[in-house]
């Protein structure tokens, strides 16, 4: 069996059946709830450095240059005053494991048990490279027979949910229990809220050609906000290579790349130094 993608993310197996709830990676949404309104960075330089009197200090307008020429000389401590919420959806749960590993930020994700629409159901999310990967198994029917079944991801998906909705409505089980089997693809919703500090590191991260497609994707989507909204901190973020001149995976370079490694770098300045 041949999935074909129809448009908005459907599917449609060989047999004509509709699976409307299976999306492709890079198709999850990133909102922005709250940003601050000024950014607090240069207030922060100011009391480090300024002698204004406070009330002066406070109501002294927004210095951005000030902002640029402190965080271009390191001290990035002053971008930790101003926090961002984003509420994403259409990201996998492969995706949150890969987001929360990111300590510095707080989170409320969606229950995996909640309703969709007043239904038991769930999104899920695929890589649009093995929505038409299919494989064989044999299975052994009833009466001991063995049989060949191919099977596509749509398949594995429809006989989840079927394996897990009777389990709730027709054995009772917990629901607790029965999300054991549920795939990582199954889609979640949440918030997402970090100080400046912490998403500039984060980009540095996970716009990083190395960084797994889908979680990439929420990355760029998040800092495309972020330049907008706030680019005298943000104007120069993205992955670590673009702040620091080289690649600091070093062997582990992305394919695609061809920035120069550390090492690379390093020699060329030991040269100089001759």
């Amino acid at each position: 069996m041949v999935l074909v993608k129809e448009p908005f993310g459907a599917y449609v197996s060989m047999g004509g059946e509709i699976m409307n709830n299976i999306r492709f990676v890079g198709e999850g949404q990133v909102y922005l709830l709250a940003s601050p309104s000024r950014t607090y960075a240069d207030i922060a330089a100011k009391v480090c450095t300024s002698g204004l009197p406070t009330p002066e200090l406070i109501g002294s307008p927004e210095n951005t240059e000030l902002v640029r020429r402190v965080m271009a000389s390191g001290h990035l401590a002053i971008t930790e005053f101003d926090s961002w919420v984003f509420l994403v959806e259409g990201y996998s749960r492969v995706c949150e494991a890969q987001l929360i590993r990111k300590r510095h930020a707080s989170y409320m994700i969606q229950s995996g048990r909640a309703e969709k629409h007043g239904k038991r159901r769930h999104d899920y999310v695929l890589p649009d490279n093995v929505y038409d990967h299919y494989t064989t198994v044999e299975l052994l029917t009833n009466d001991m027979k063995k049989v060949k079944v191919s099977f596509t991801p749509a398949d594995i998906i429809k006989i989840i949910d079927q394996w897990y909705n009777e389990g709730v409505e027709e054995f009772g089980l917990s629901e607790e229990d029965l999300r054991y089997l549920k795939p990582q693809a199954t889609s979640w919703r949440g918030l997402v809220c970090m100080n400046s500090h912490a998403l500039l590191d984060w980009f540095g991260q996970r716009c990083c050609m190395r960084a797994q497609t889908e979680i990439r994707d929420m990355a760029c989507k998040m800092l495309a906000i972020c330049k907008r909204e706030c680019p005298a901190v943000f104007a120069e973020a993205g992955p670590k290579c673009r702040s620091l001149g080289y690649c600091p995976e070093g062997k582990l370079q992305h394919e695609a790349c061809k920035m120069p490694t550390k090492e690379e770098v390093m020699e060329v300045i030991k040269n100089l130094r001759k």
